[in-house]
């Protein structure tokens, strides 16, 4: 096993720190304004959603006390407009019900296949496109797992598996450790790709066994989180980015969406991308919103998003610079906006 260099520090004390976060993440909406001292009569809050509130503590704690339009807060809170029909917002924008291999393996793109490991997420965003995803049908035990396994075992020409879901860092050390092994052992998965938001949201949750799983997978991981506001991003964040970098083997690039109130302005997405490279990540897509019901005031119109990136590249170098993507179901690949 690798040495890690500098011993460095991790932001929980112990590994089940984390695990206690998400047990008493906030899963009301009036007690997550209430922990911001926000009045309930200052929002529209929707009288009853199949999307629950979740809200982990450490995240909460990184809100503007007082304001209702904080960024941070409009991700999570559950707002009236949900409920109302919008146009063109479905419940599967990106058409992943056609792209299953197996239940929790699916293909969109060659050569690459997501592996669904959880419905369990690090935190509800009310813009999730996996909102209504049949998350009851998707694997929950590495004996569930065999099936989509030897689905990537007998197909050589898959180079990457992605983990996803939910988000695949909830599951703890052993289970991921128990899932990596069997990957480990497929002489084609070249790469090791994984979705996470857990170390915006929990950075407690890079603990030193984390780092120590990574660096026994012995190929590239990509790590690809997911933040969209600068205020996301502290020191303790920071830390975690850290550590994960010091496995070794690891990159880490993150996915934004452009989201109405929370990073519409050319301000805020140039501090984004300075933050993020300040914190060792490199700002990798910024989305057009995916149009799953419910989520329509969240949308910037993409004639606003193509000028909000012009300005953006015309004031940072090209490598704080995000791709404008869109993802359009049955594309071989994400569409760049230009």
């Amino acid at each position: 096993m690798q040495i890690l260099v500098n011993s460095p520090s991790f932001v929980g004390a112990s590994s089940g720190h984390w695990q206690e976060l998400l047990r008493t993440a906030i899963r009301d909406p009036i007690r997550l304004l209430e922990a911001v001292g926000v009045s309930p009569a200052a929002v529209s809050l929707v009288e009853s959603t199949d999307f629950p509130t979740f809200a982990p503590l450490p995240f909460v704690e990184r809100m503007e006390r007082g304001n209702p339009d904080d960024p941070l807060l409009r991700q999570v809170l559950p707002q009236r407009c949900e409920s109302e029909p919008a146009t063109g917002f479905v419940a599967d924008p990106v058409a992943e019900h056609h792209a299953f291999r197996t239940p929790g393996l699916l293909q969109k793109y060659p050569g690459r296949v997501l592996l669904i490991t959880t419905g369990a997420c690090a935190i509800n965003c009310r813009y999730c496109f996996r909102r209504n995803f049949p998350y009851e049908s998707a694997p929950k035990s590495l004996d569930q797992w065999l099936e989509g396994l030897k689905e990537i075992a007998d197909d050589s020409s898959i180079s990457e598996v992605i983990l996803s879901g939910g988000d695949p860092l909830v599951l703890v050390d052993d289970r991921l450790r128990a899932l990596a092994a069997q990957l480990h052992h497929i002489r084609h998965v070249e790469r090791l790709r994984i979705h996470t938001r857990l170390p915006i949201v929990i950075p407690q949750r890079v603990t030193r066994e984390l780092v120590e799983l990574l660096q026994d997978f012995s190929r590239p991981v990509a790590i690809v989180l997911h933040s969209n506001h600068p205020r996301e991003l502290d020191d303790h964040v920071r830390l975690a980015c850290s550590n994960l970098r010091s496995a070794g083997n690891v990159t880490l690039l993150n996915q934004a969406v452009l989201l109405r109130g929370v990073n519409d302005r050319l301000d805020t997405l140039r501090q984004h991308s300075e933050r993020l490279f300040e914190c060792g990540v490199l700002p990798y897509y910024l989305h057009q919103l995916d149009r799953v019901s419910g989520s329509q005031h969240f949308e910037v119109p993409q004639a606003e998003g193509l000028q909000l990136v012009e300005q953006l590249r015309n004031s940072l170098p090209g490598y704080l610079v995000p791709r404008y993507v869109q993802e359009i179901p049955e594309r071989l690949a994400k569409t760049i906006l230009l």
